[in-house]
């Protein structure tokens, strides 16, 4: 995949006020106009670099991953979910990234005692048939929130998706904050009243 180049448009946008107050006053100073690359209407780019642009992705999505485990986590006293935020950036794409925010277990379907993760994505795609990467990347939907079951991988040194849950380890991903809020905490209500109260909501 060939290197996308990322410029700095807010350092543009502070640019222009002084440029347009130079362009007016030599105007009127000396009648001539000023042609010169830095005159107004020439754009004057700061390009940022792979490794800057990541760092200002990863910053935002630790921020909306505190921000979601702090709003769970206050629902109900009963539901305490850990707080296990960190972000992951997409490899040469580095405007594209997710949040895992927390994880826990559950019984779920025929699973007694299922592991899962949830995480919010600034971007929407598809879990790969590996189970370890991302596919079928959707320009026009902005962010996903997903929930994925993990299972010990061959070693048991690390979790991996659990494939066996729904073919792909999805429990659910949506577009709607409202909606993702509403599935993780039936993923972490401990009771069936709880669970009760949740789906009314």
């Amino acid at each position: 995949m060939s290197k996308l180049r990322y410029f700095d448009a807010s350092a543009n946008r502070h640019s222009q006020m002084p440029m347009l107050e130079t362009f007016h006053s030599d105007f009127l100073r000396t009648g001539r106009i000023n042609r010169e690359k830095d005159s107004p209407g020439k754009e004057s780019r700061r390009y940022l670099s792979h490794q800057q642009v990541a760092d200002i992705t990863g910053r935002k999505l630790l921020a909306v991953g505190e921000n979601a485990h702090e709003r769970l986590n206050t629902f109900h006293k009963s539901i305490t979910l850990p707080k296990i935020v960190y972000h992951r950036i997409i490899d040469d794409l580095p405007h594209l990234g997710y949040c895992h925010v927390t994880a826990s277990k559950t019984k779920f379907a025929e699973f007694d005692e299922l592991k899962w993760s949830f995480y919010i994505a600034n971007f929407c795609a598809d879990i790969a048939e590996d189970g370890k990467s991302l596919s079928n990347f959707n320009r026009y939907l902005p962010r996903m929130y997903f929930a994925v079951a993990m299972q010990p991988d061959g070693d048991r040194k690390r979790l991996e998706v659990n494939r066996e849950v729904r073919g792909n380890g999805m429990l659910f991903r949506t577009h709607d904050p409202k909606i993702a809020l509403k599935n993780v905490l039936m993923l972490g209500a401990r009771s069936a009243k709880l669970r009760e109260i949740i789906r009314k909501l």
